[in-house]
């Protein structure tokens, strides 16, 4: 892999401002947990290892052990812990890959969790499903073939559908469990998958891109989990390189780029290096998700050489397209003025990516 320049990140050194955190996986579960877990009954909403006293909080488990051990001091969000009330654990087992958890919560719907992360909840999934997938579809005129990368709830295919202009649309997701667990928990996101315009491809999306055509995609959409671990090969400079190659001239790119309250310096790492590989526009863009960590996320808008992308101002404006916001089912987040509003950045942001000079390039 070589060294963290030509690597792009040292994901955890990043993160949590420490060395490593990685020894902090096998620490055990604080005490203040364990008296909680020993004065609540193993009832149906609080039988797993997340779930104390009928709260799920956003944790980390080490698979080092038998059974893993919970670590509840996150080191994507080192001092803090996400909770949300459990009505009723729907599904919990292990793929291959990673433990898969859907339960009934109480007030954002069903949740799904991906190794004590939460990925999405029926609630809010709108402000993420639309914001990552519009940003780039409404940023180029008619899009015509799309990849996405990760994405295997369903979401972002749901989301390319209200395009009339898309022809072909490659999903590669390394998860198959992940699918089917959706399309049981969130047929409303599931959806996606049923559109005859969609290719699924089952397998490591690092793979399938070496070996698309170059200039293959008007747009990929990089729909990942955080960068931990075998992930964190998906905010690294060869990633974003064979991305690159696959996209037509003046193509675009819109990568999941985590929380600006949480992870400054990932983001400024992922602005370097996609300044570098893209020779295009570079801009960051944010939104609100109240079951994300600090209650936003971010997305990396890159564009190739070639025509040039005007991602603040929508060229090809969602409510232009006829029956767009009504396909499958009605926008609940995304419109124009949100599309514009999400690129305006804090003076704190504006102030940690300064030394990149003008970051986002026009």
């Amino acid at each position: 892999m070589g060294d963290d320049a030509e690597r792009g990140l040292g994901c955890q050194k990043i993160m949590d401002g420490k060395e490593s955190n990685r020894n902090g996986l096998e620490k055990e579960i604080p005490s203040c947990c364990l008296k909680a877990m020993a004065s609540a009954p193993e009832l149906d909403s609080n039988c797993h290892s997340t779930v104390v006293s009928g709260w799920f909080s956003e944790s980390q488990t080490s698979s080092g052990k038998s059974g893993g051990v919970v670590y509840f001091n996150n080191p994507m969000w080192p001092g803090e812990a996400h909770s949300i009330k459990v009505e009723k654990i729907l599904f919990k087992e292990k793929s291959l890959y990673q433990e898969v958890l859907v339960f009934e919560s109480l007030t954002y719907g069903k949740v799904l969790v991906l190794d004590g992360i939460v990925q999405l909840t029926e609630k809010d999934e709108c402000a993420y499903q639309e914001m990552i997938t519009h940003l780039p579809l409404c940023s180029i005129p008619s899009p015509k073939t799309v990849l996405v990368v990760g994405g295997g709830d369903g979401g972002v295919l749901r989301e390319i559908s209200r395009h009339s202009s898309v022809e072909h649309i490659d999903i590669c997701e390394i998860d198959k469990m992940v699918i089917d667990v959706s399309r049981k928990f969130f047929p409303e996101l599931a959806v996606g998958f049923d559109d005859p315009r969609v290719h699924l491809h089952v397998g490591d999306a690092i793979e399938f891109l070496k070996h698309a055509p170059e200039g293959r995609y008007d747009a990929v959409i990089v729909d990942s989990s955080d960068p931990v671990g075998p992930a964190q090969e998906l905010v690294e400079k060869p990633f974003f390189e064979t991305i690159s190659n696959a996209l037509r001239p003046g193509g675009v790119l819109c990568n999941m780029a985590e929380s600006m309250w949480l992870h400054t310096h990932l983001i400024q790492d992922m602005i370097s290096i996609c300044r570098v590989t893209f020779k295009g526009s570079v801009h960051y863009a944010w939104t609100s998700v109240p079951t994300y960590p600090s209650g936003v996320i971010g997305f990396l808008l890159c564009s190739t050489e070639g025509p040039h992308v005007d991602f603040v101002n929508p060229i090809n404006p969602i409510e232009k397209l006829e029956g767009a916001d009504k396909h499958k089912r009605k926008l609940r987040f995304y419109n124009s003025e949100m599309h514009s509003a999400a690129f305006a950045l804090p003076s704190f942001l504006k102030n940690e990516l300064s030394w990149l000079g003008d970051y986002s390039r026009q």
